[in-house]
């Protein structure tokens, strides 16, 4: 009895003692979980549930979960248009399984480089340079670069607040002429952020100005990644690339990248639809101007038919309203809207009469006209373009000479029997995207240039940059090498052969028309307002719900124009980060409207007269 008595006591002591230490253990694993906030992990190391808050989502690092149903449960913790990645999924399929509804495998490859063996190289930038983002106007330039990519937006003060983070850089490269921010790469430090014994790193968000005239910007963004987490002792840097992003695998592979096999998971969401929905037939085939409409459509639930690929036709259906559409071009458009913007000469009638400013122009239909002459001394500098057409197909600029003039008036004709001659207005190609009789874009269109490097003639550096405006905007922007080019270079006292000395930029056309080589630099901030309302004017005066209004103007930010041509089928995708397709949408489908219509993603309300 005694034994008895005096066990008791000990028996109730251990629980005690075991509850004790239970809540203990809760207490201190509750102490080693990350703080909630963008520096999340570097209070100190930890191997617990660690998260990394990149302002566009969180990077949920799989490897320091406990389990697999603690990952489902942080990712359906997702923020409203943010798109969480789970990396280092080691049982991709039993996690998914869990919630094969909600989440999808990321189709997505891994690509590791050893820095251990890793060399930098001694090629250095040329026109511009790397260097760490320092400023409020860098996070708005890497937005801007972000939305022209199609990536998701981060807020400015988020990249402001984490410009000294131990755990994630920011990286972005400068063009030595301009100061433009054209490119930019993201860097996170494993070891720094959760004591990482593999002592890991990886890289995030590289993207490059789809106008950028530099060569190398990509490449030289990851070389100073991987420089910089290896002077910090990392033993790799990893990332993860779309399975058919060939031209990105390739720079990896070139820099020493080698395939690992790790995946990601992601939640199904409207930013990440089109990878894990059921594809469309024909989507593949559209170019750029029919799938941003494509995709806004998807992502707002309403049905999409492709009817022909090829020709960029396509039907939306949203609560028993169907539309057809090419591109912008949509049943809302009238066919008399329509032949009015086919016709230059009709379109310029039309407009005057709506008070808008024209330049002088007059029509003929041979190089033998004997107009030409008198209207070429009238004016000095004249521009030749067929009557119909688009795409800057024929249309020749800054003519001077009856021979240069009867060369581009036979060019012309072989677009259409009719051809106009117009003055030449000196100053900047102004193009302004009307939807709804309100403006939602505006951008100058440049002609393409190239920078000399002392060692390539102009043939190979132009070549070169054709390259990159066509993966820039996949396959619609090349540089023709033709008599335009070979005119505007004689302008200059130079031609194909001429080497170009080191950081020379030249012009190689004077057309901007972006299937030429133009690049579009947006202004819609920016733009006069004297401007806008003309735009507004000629659209309603045409009648036409799209349309794309160009103008000749000194500056964007000063009223003097004259009206050029109205495009009834503006390439949308040409505007970001301006919200042409939502706006465009907005019109087809005023219902599906995720937020109110009289104001932009950016807060900023649109401009109308």
């Amino acid at each position: 009895m005694a034994k008895t008595k005096t066990a008791e006591p000990r028996r109730n002591t251990g629980k005690a003692e075991r509850a004790l230490g239970h809540r203990l253990k809760r207490l201190r694993t509750e102490s080693q979980k990350p703080p909630i906030g963008p520096h999340a992990g570097e209070a100190g190391p930890t191997r617990h549930s660690v998260a990394l808050d990149c302002g566009w989502g969180r990077l949920l690092f799989s490897q320091t979960y406990p389990d697999n149903p603690s990952i489902i449960d942080a990712l359906s913790h997702e923020g409203d248009k943010r798109r969480d990645i789970a990396f280092y999924v080691r049982d991709p399929h039993v996690l998914l399984s869990l919630a094969p509804q909600e989440t999808f495998l990321d189709p997505s490859h891994t690509y590791r480089l050893d820095l251990s063996t890793y060399r930098a190289s001694r090629r250095k930038p040329k026109s511009f340079f790397i260097r760490r983002l320092a400023s409020q106007v860098d996070a708005d330039a890497v937005n801007t670069i972000y939305a022209a990519r199609n990536m998701v937006t981060v807020s400015p003060d988020f990249f402001w607040a984490n410009r000294d983070s131990r755990s994630i850089t920011y990286i972005v490269a400068e063009d030595e002429t301009t100061g433009d921010v054209i490119g930019t790469v993201t860097g996170v430090d494993h070891q720094r952020l959760f004591g990482d014994p593999e002592r890991g790193s990886s890289l995030w968000c590289l993207a490059v100005d789809p106008q950028c005239r530099h060569p190398g910007v990509g490449e030289m963004l990851v070389r100073r990644l991987a420089e910089h987490f290896q002077a910090r002792g990392a033993a790799f840097m990893d990332l993860s690339v779309m399975h058919d992003n060939e031209q990105a695998i390739a720079l990896y592979e070139k820099l020493g990248f080698r395939r690992v096999p790790i995946f990601a998971v992601k939640r199904k969401n409207p930013i990440n639809e089109r990878l894990f929905a059921g594809p469309i037939q024909g989507y593949d085939e559209l170019n750029p101007y029919a799938r941003i409409i494509v995709d806004e459509a998807r992502r707002r639930g309403i049905q999409v038919e492709v009817t022909d690929a090829a020709g960029g036709f396509f039907s939306l259906a949203y609560g028993g309203r169907s539309v057809h559409c090419r591109e912008s071009l949509s049943e809302m458009t009238s066919g008399v809207a329509v032949s009015i913007c086919d016709d230059k000469a009709v379109t310029r009638r039309v407009v005057e009469r709506a008070g808008l400013k024209v330049p002088d122009q007059i029509a003929v239909e041979s190089d033998g006209d004997e107009a030409i002459a008198a209207f070429l001394a009238r004016h000095g500098s004249i521009v030749v373009k067929p009557a119909r057409g688009e795409q800057g197909r024929g249309v020749s600029v800054g003519l001077e000479t009856p021979e240069d003039t009867r060369a581009a008036i036979r060019t012309a004709l072989e677009v259409c029997d009719r051809v106009l001659l117009e003055a030449c207005f000196q100053g900047e190609d102004l193009r302004l995207v009307v939807i709804d009789y309100k403006l939602v874009a505006a951008a100058i269109r440049r002609p393409p240039c190239v920078i000399g490097d002392g060692e390539h003639d102009l043939r190979t550096l132009i070549e070169r940059q054709s390259r990159r405006r066509a993966a820039a905007t996949g396959g619609e922007s090349t540089i023709p090498v033709d008599a335009d080019t070979g005119r505007c270079l004689a302008g200059q006292g130079l031609s194909l052969d001429t080497v170009l000395e080191a950081g020379r930029e030249i012009v190689v056309r004077k057309t901007a028309n972006l299937h030429t080589g133009g690049s579009i630099h947006d202004v819609t901030g920016i733009v006069h307002p004297r401007l806008v309302d003309a735009a507004c004017a000629a659209a309603r005066a045409i009648k036409i719900p799209v349309v794309g209004i160009d103008f000749m103007v000194r500056r964007a930010t000063e009223p003097d124009y004259v009206f050029i041509e109205a495009n009834e089928r503006p390439g949308l995708a040409n505007h970001e980060p301006q919200p042409t397709a939502q706006r465009f949408i907005d019109l087809l489908f005023p219902h599906s409207r995720p937020i109110p219509a009289s104001q932009s993603p950016s807060g900023r309300p649109e401009q109308s007269p």
